[in-house]
Parts: C-alpha cells; structure tokens; sequence
C-alpha cells in the first residue's frame, strides 16, 4: 500500500506515533497533546 500523501494519515507524531492533529509548523511533526506538554519547555507561551 503506497503512502499518503496528505490528510490526516499522512504524517504522525514523532512522539507517540498518533495520527490526526499534528503540527508541521516549525518541522515539530507533533500531535496536540505533545506539543501542550512539550510547548513551555521549548518557549512557546500561552497568550489569551
């Protein structure tokens, strides 16, 4: 079977392997809940 291309199989988290909901932004290739966990650490900060 070839690989996705786009949509939500198309790329996973390389944190817990999940699939949906990952951002690609900044080459994080992070699901949500990882990047919440993971967000302060790196210096992002919550606004609002």
């Amino acid at each position: 079977m070839p690989k996705r291309k786009f949509g939500k199989g198309a790329h996973k988290c390389i944190r817990c392997n999940r699939y949906g909901h990952v951002y690609q932004c900044y080459g994080l290739s992070l699901c949500r809940r990882c990047f919440r966990e993971l967000a302060p650490k790196m210096g992002f900060k919550k606004y609002g």
